[in-house]
């Protein structure tokens, strides 16, 4: 696989903090979100790139492993990296209930195997079972087979932050069949969503999909609550005013008052994310505020603002 220099990519030093890697990421995503850049394929396909970069780089132990192997990270994480190996002692040898499994020929039973689970062919709609091949499964894949009479299988599934917003599905193909899973509204990283009876053939397990929800460029989420930053001008910070900003369903106006602060937090209610089991309820939208100082000044801004200054001095020495 090509060797991708993730600190390339987001345009950051080796050392950089998280900080830093965060607000390189989010510059770069806003640039090149498809939403900025319909039908751009280029532009596309850089924001996957740059999604990717960060998702490695943002993990303190995902970063730690790709600065340890280096060119070798990819084919490390091909083959299955750490998210656990697939647990061959129960289909091997004579483990008790156990399947033994014979290397080589068309009919073995692990191509029996792989078709018995995914019908030989990948998840539809973003999955992340595409590709899987003999070596993908002996090194470790992300859908296991646990050690009970009972075989259930458990697969990670990826989606974004606005499909765990609406409610999305994804489409997996199972012995010839296609099972539509729907992923409810306010699913978060760690949400498992059940589909009864469709673990290994003829076991009554079920099948499980891990749910992974990929960073945002727009918006942060803690819990059901959402976090944007928000920059305005000097003018309107000073004055007051109205400012649009974008929410999960579009923008809303949100009114600024007079001598609004640089770093305060303005509450928006109700435009966070949908509770999980209760999508009627929803969190909260908190807008992080920036001011926009101007760097250069006209010769008659200037003289207004130095006027302005004096009044506001002689204001301060009186009071």
């Amino acid at each position: 696989m090509e060797y991708k220099d993730y600190y390339k990519v987001l345009g950051v030093a080796k050392d950089a903090d998280a900080q830093a890697i965060k607000k390189a990421y989010r510059k770069l995503a806003l640039k090149y979100h498809p939403d900025k850049n319909p039908d751009d394929k280029n532009a596309e396909a850089r924001f996957k790139e740059i999604n990717e970069a960060y998702e490695v780089l943002s993990d303190s132990q995902k970063r730690a492993k790709y600065d340890q192997l280096g060119q070798s990270y990819n084919q490390w994480q091909h083959m299955g990296g750490q998210q656990g190996g697939f647990d061959w002692s129960q289909w091997a040898g004579s483990a008790p209930g156990g399947v033994r499994v014979e290397y080589g020929g068309s009919g073995d039973l692990f191509s029996e195997f792989f078709q018995t689970i995914f019908g030989g062919s990948p998840f539809g709609g973003g999955g992340r079972v595409a590709n899987m091949d003999f070596e993908d499964l002996l090194h470790g894949t992300r859908s296991q087979r646990n050690a009970r009479s009972r075989r259930d299988l458990t697969t990670e599934v990826d989606i974004t932050l606005e499909e765990a917003y609406h409610g999305t599905t994804r489409l997996i193909s199972k012995e010839g069949r296609r099972l539509q899973v729907k992923i409810p509204p306010g699913a978060r990283t760690g949400t498992r969503v059940r589909i009864a009876g469709e673990g290994l053939s003829g076991t009554g397990g079920d099948l499980y999909l891990d749910v992974v929800v990929k960073s945002d460029p727009r918006f942060e989420r803690k819990d059901d609550d959402l976090y944007e930053d928000v920059t305005i001008d000097l003018y309107t910070a000073v004055l007051g005013g109205e400012v649009q900003i974008p929410t999960m369903t579009g923008k809303v106006t949100l009114k600024i008052n007079p001598g609004t602060q640089p770093g305060q937090v303005i509450r928006v209610r109700d435009r966070g994310m949908p509770r999980l089991r209760k999508p009627d309820e929803h969190g909260d939208l908190y807008v992080r505020i920036d001011v926009d100082i101007p760097k250069k000044l006209s010769a008659k801004e200037r003289a207004l603002f130095k006027e302005l200054a004096s009044v506001y001095e002689g204001g301060y020495s009186q009071g």
